[in-house]
């Protein structure tokens, strides 16, 4: 395991099983009857507190994977390829975000639906790598403490301030613009806090690239996530409530009340300890292919059960209807499918992608002769309805 410290296979078997839990998360959560969503059942409160774990372990693990491949390289600013290709992932993951959600019957019709313009997760990741960009070209050239320092701060005001700015409506922007800030037409996802999670999986990216050679690394990486995740977990509403009694301010107070960021931070801790005492274990090739292979696995559960581009997919047919007999196995079943279905698409990319490459020249170079002959016979079965009007 020495040897591969360049990549951290660990990282990608807790992206493997991140996306596992959210396909089954999906799945369960668009598909069960209202009837057994009971919270005072064990086995459903456990699911459903695991499933609050997938969002932020998904984006605080893209943080880290972006930024680890970013400062890896000697190259800094401009001149780091790692910048580039970043800026280019991250407009692709926004245009592909719009992509899934975009309505081609509604598109023929001459209308553009309203949940086109919602946000969502790849939205919010797709800014978020921009934005690690952006906190990494203003400090590069700086002392090197500013760039973690920079990255932590920015999580810890957008979980502090939460309460705050998550009651504004923003309603002097377009909803295509507020969309990014506020849930209240709908977005599953908003960019602030979610960015807080990013920026924090940035943040210990940088440790581990900085200790990366120290021979106790993990033993005491294991340690701290372990303590700092639990303290998180069972103390910081506490710790803020205190804090609020003692300062008189509110809006610790209003932490207390709804911590769940906080909360959150400490699952993402405890997930690293477990992940990172069973490494030795997380070699398998298949869950290491699905670890590198999340945006194509989300695309496909994207496409099957919401039925991007047609709208006919299994949440329109199935939506809460199904019973745990049911909605248990189809869910093991959707998440094989979605899974092997991204990993055959990924061992032929190439190939697929150069088919659709001649494909998209023979229809540039035919173009004009298609539309000529297009031209003609639509003029033909003009002049024959019209005939026939005259007649």
């Amino acid at each position: 395991m020495e040897k591969k410290t360049t990549r951290l296979y660990f990282i990608d078997a807790m992206r493997a099983w991140a996306i596992l839990m959210m396909l089954q998360g999906h799945y369960i959560d668009g598909l069960l009857d209202n009837a057994f969503r009971d919270n005072s059942d064990f086995v459903y409160s456990t699911w459903k507190y695991f499933r609050g774990m997938t969002a932020p372990v998904f984006f605080t693990v893209s943080g880290f994977i972006f930024t680890y491949l970013l400062i890896r390289v000697p190259e800094k600013g401009f001149e780091n390829p790692r910048v580039k290709k970043g800026i280019r992932r991250g407009l692709e993951l926004l245009v592909i975000g719009y992509l899934l959600r975009m309505n081609l019957m509604g598109i023929l019709n001459g209308e553009i639906y309203s949940s086109f313009y919602l946000v969502d997760v790849l939205h919010c990741i797709g800014l978020s790598i921009l934005g690690i960009i952006g906190i990494y070209l203003l400090t590069y050239s700086k002392k090197k403490f500013l760039f973690p320092t920079a990255l932590v701060a920015i999580t810890m005001l957008l979980f502090l301030f939460e309460p705050q700015y998550q009651k504004w409506t923003y309603s002097f922007l377009p909803d295509a613009l507020a969309n990014y800030f506020t849930k209240t037409n709908g977005s599953v996802f908003t960019i602030f806090p979610w960015f807080g999670y990013a920026s924090f999986g940035a943040f210990i990216s940088v440790l581990f690239t900085h200790y990366k050679n120290f021979k106790n690394l993990y033993p005491i990486a294991i340690s701290i996530s372990a303590v700092v995740g639990l303290a998180l977990i069972f103390y910081s509403s506490d710790f803020f409530l205190a804090i609020s009694r003692a300062t008189g301010l509110q809006m610790f107070a209003d932490i207390f009340f709804n911590n769940y960021l906080f909360i959150r931070l400490g699952d993402v801790f405890i997930a690293f300890a477990v992940f990172m005492l069973i490494r030795q274990w997380l070699t398998n090739s298949t869950l290491l292919k699905i670890g590198q292979s999340t945006l194509s696995i989300y695309i496909t559960h994207f496409i099957i059960l919401y039925g991007s581009f047609t709208g006919l997919g299994l949440y329109q047919y199935f939506h809460h209807s199904l019973s745990p007999s049911m909605v248990i196995p189809s869910a093991i079943v959707f998440m094989i499918v979605c899974s092997f279905t991204a990993l055959i698409y990924e061992k032929n990319k190439a190939r697929i992608k150069s088919n659709l490459s001649k494909g998209l020249k023979y229809l540039l170079i035919n173009g004009e002769v298609l539309l000529k002959f297009l031209f003609s016979k639509a003029r033909v079965l003009l002049m024959k309805l019209f005939g026939l009007v005259k007649n």
